[in-house]
């Protein structure tokens, strides 16, 4: 009966969607707890075999393309895909290879601008398979880079950092320091046996000995 019975299935039409579109959302486990709240009884294995046979949707070519890798295990990485607009991810590959970035490029024409990390060879596929596409940093890389940097500018420059602070005779004594701080940690049985094993620490220290063995002793 159309719309109703399928040939050699079990399961209605509508069923069969409704278990697609929850193995979608949560997959296996998850799906198999859903469902049993719907009063349909299927394993994990189930839901994850019915979401395996549905077919993937066409493929569209982004307008904005994301490239980027992933760990697969120890050092073996693979090349992820992402539509940059939708946040769907397109196709991925094991390993990082310039000559197959750039052949899914020409067989998928259209890609305007490629956001990718800062690697040489995803530069030189994009260049090869997409050559009027706009390379940029996506926006994780450009925040590593900037970050870098600044850090690199800020240790070149260690030096010039005393000379840029105020004398503290001409600013006057802190304003945290006018008034001392009530500590009441230290009021605390915690804070007074941090105290104790500090003092402890400071003394074992100053006698010479070794920080495993003082380690060891007020362990």
């Amino acid at each position: 009966m159309p719309g109703l019975t399928v040939r050699y299935q079990r399961r209605t039409p509508l069923l069969q969607r409704m278990v697609e579109d929850v193995g979608v959302v949560l997959a296996g486990r998850g799906g198999s707890r859903m469902l049993r709240i719907l009063n349909i009884r299927l394993s994990r294995c189930t839901v994850l075999s019915q979401l395996m046979r549905m077919p993937l949707p066409p493929l569209v070519t982004p307008r904005v393309l994301g490239v980027d890798d992933f760990a697969l295990y120890g050092d073996t990485y693979g090349t992820l895909l992402v539509d940059a607009t939708t946040r769907l991810p397109l196709t991925l590959w094991e390993g990082r290879d310039a000559e197959q970035l750039g052949r899914w490029l020409r067989d998928h024409p259209g890609v305007e601008v490629a956001c990718r990390d800062g690697s040489l060879t995803y530069r030189q596929g994009i260049t090869v398979g997409a050559p009027d596409a706009v390379q940029v940093s996506d926006r994780f890389h450009l925040w590593q880079g900037l970050s870098r940097r600044v850090q690199d500018i800020a240790s070149a420059h260690r030096g010039c950092l005393p000379a840029a602070l105020t004398p503290i005779s001409e600013t006057g004594p802190a304003p945290w320091l006018e008034e001392p701080i009530e500590n009441t940690v230290a009021d605390t049985r915690s804070g007074r046996h941090a105290q104790r094993l500090f003092e402890a620490v400071q003394a074992l220290t100053r006698s010479g000995r070794s920080h495993s063995s003082v380690a060891r002793e007020c362990r």
